[in-house]
């Protein structure tokens, strides 16, 4: 009984921490900006989903197997996050804070389960995928940046929690650095399976 008392105590402090840090970012937010970040939010399944599938289209009339490569590369992963995703938003089901609070405002796009953030998580898996794949810091400083500016416009409209947002970029994250280091390991094998079979020869 002691320890369900700890658990509501700590639930309901969490919750409070939530709430509280959104509402010193939404309260404090530039609120010319707002029209600015409505469209901005949008770039993270055009340029998540959009990008990977241009390259891919442009490759196959191309005959470009290197791109059609790494179109793949940056594809995957972002699917793999998104299906993630979605799964853990019906299955946890939780309400959106202008659903709860009154005092915040409805201004971008988000009608499912809050819990992750869906824009959050296709941002993240797509840039640590560019990032994997370019590492070059004119690269990679740019697309973490614009992740975490997607996170951050997903709170000042509204429509996710700050754990909502720190959920969905783990997940990005996750889903594209496991799916790397298993391409590494397998690309690894392979090299190793030419080398003896020349060895052998």
């Amino acid at each position: 009984m002691c320890l369900l008392s700890n658990m509501v105590l700590l639930s309901n402090s969490f919750q409070d921490l939530d709430i509280g840090l959104l509402k010193v970012i939404y309260d404090n937010r530039i609120s010319s900006l707002d029209p600015t970040f409505i469209v901005f939010t949008d770039t993270a399944g055009i340029f998540a989903f959009g990008f990977p599938i241009l390259a891919l289209i442009i490759s196959i009339f191309n005959n470009n197997e290197a791109l059609r490569h790494n179109a793949f590369r940056v594809f995957v992963p972002v699917a793999i996050s998104a299906i993630i995703a979605n799964i853990l938003k019906y299955a946890i089901d939780l309400p959106r804070p202008y659903e709860i609070y009154p005092f915040i405002e409805k201004l971008g796009v988000g009608g499912s389960p809050s819990f992750p953030s869906g824009h959050t998580a296709d941002a993240f898996a797509f840039a640590v995928g560019l990032a994997f794949l370019f590492p070059k810091w004119f690269i990679v400083i740019p697309s973490l940046f614009w992740a975490i500016l997607i996170g951050y416009s997903r709170m000042v409209l509204g429509v996710h929690f700050p754990s909502d947002v720190l959920a969905g970029a783990i997940i990005g994250t996750i889903c594209t650095a496991i799916y790397y280091w298993i391409v590494e390991r397998r690309k690894i094998r392979n090299q190793a399976t030419i080398s003896n079979e020349l060895i052998a020869n």
